[in-house]
């Protein structure tokens, strides 16, 4: 295999959607406009392998075209499928879409969602006082963590794409804290400042099992994004065990049990997810490690990824990432 056949670049992408036109506009995704543009620099400039070309390049059974790039989307969201699929099908790429169980089955919103919201809804200042606020009120009244300067000093660092008001917010409210108080707290916030019931959003922010379907018989790949979205890394081995296994019982009509692919939320995983998944016929696993992916030298397990702000019209970071 050459050396330009052994590398994969993988973007992965989020929201994708009109952003001056809805209702959150500060929401971290990639407009449409700029989607159309980036797919059109694909088309001129790359090869969009499709998943079954990849796990096929993995079990070393054949190899990729020269500039493959494969297009994952995180997290099942609808404007996936109202805006980037339509593209999609109309310049003859596929997509891999990785959702996880809980957003269809029970229409609750994800934690992570929760927090994306509060961040496009509130000043980054103003929010920071609040948690830094909540998190003095609650210890030690239930709940036992550090001193909140101590976590600040932390956790508070910039990051690739964000800084590190928004770092600090997202690490208390999606890990650090015990759960159930980040969810009183994500809760609270979101009533605070997000101006719809998380019901509402739910309803309005992924897609259903129908839409799901009608991707998989367009040709697009479904794959295991977890079920509740968990830091799968940081759970208990038995926490950890059942949210993949109602994963992947959630999301089986839409994969193949004996080789199907995972996608790490968060991008956690530990020695005993990847052995898990291993066992119960996973064949790729996608992280969020930050650079091109090369076949046969990478684990399959453990393939890293670029953004979508790291390709044209946003960036050409991926020159040398």
């Amino acid at each position: 295999m050459s050396e330009d056949r052994r590398k994969l670049s993988i973007a992965m992408y989020h929201y994708t959607r009109d952003l001056k036109h809805s209702r959150y506009p500060d929401i971290k995704g990639l407009d449409i406009h700029l989607f159309r543009q980036q797919m059109e620099f694909f088309k001129t400039n790359c090869n969009v392998v499709t998943m079954e070309q990849v796990i096929d390049a993995v079990k070393g059974n054949s190899t990729l075209p020269d500039n493959a790039i494969l297009l994952t989307f995180d997290d099942g969201y609808i404007d996936n499928f109202t805006y980037a699929y339509p593209i999609l099908e109309e310049f003859g790429f596929q997509g891999s879409f990785f959702i996880p169980g809980k957003t269809f089955t029970t229409h609750q919103l994800l934690d992570v969602n929760k927090i994306h919201y509060i961040l496009a809804s509130a000043d980054s200042a103003k929010l920071v006082v609040d948690v830094k606020q909540k998190m003095d009120y609650y210890r030690g009244r239930e709940f036992d963590y550090p001193d909140t300067e101590e976590l600040w000093n932390q956790y508070a660092i910039d990051e690739r794409f964000d800084g590190k008001e928004t770092v600090f917010v997202k690490r208390i409210l999606q890990t650090v804290l015990p759960e159930k108080l980040r969810n009183i707290i994500s809760s609270d916030l979101f009533e605070k400042y997000v101006g719809v019931t998380e019901e509402q959003l739910a309803y309005e922010l992924y897609m259903t099992s129908e839409q799901i379907r009608t991707l998989r018989k367009h040709g697009m790949f479904i794959g295991i994004h977890g079920y509740d979205h968990y830091w799968l890394g940081n759970l208990s081995t038995e926490q950890m065990k059942e949210d993949i296994l109602k994963a992947l019982e959630t999301m089986d009509e839409f994969i193949d049990r004996k080789e199907w692919v995972m996608n790490y939320p968060y991008g956690s995983y530990n020695d005993d997810v990847l052995s898990l998944i291993g066992e119960n016929g996973a064949c790729i696993g996608l992280t969020t490690d930050t650079r091109a992916a090369e076949i046969g030298k990478d684990s399959a397990l453990l393939m890293p990824r670029l953004d979508c702000n790291d390709f044209p019209p946003k960036s050409e970071n991926y020159k040398r990432l």
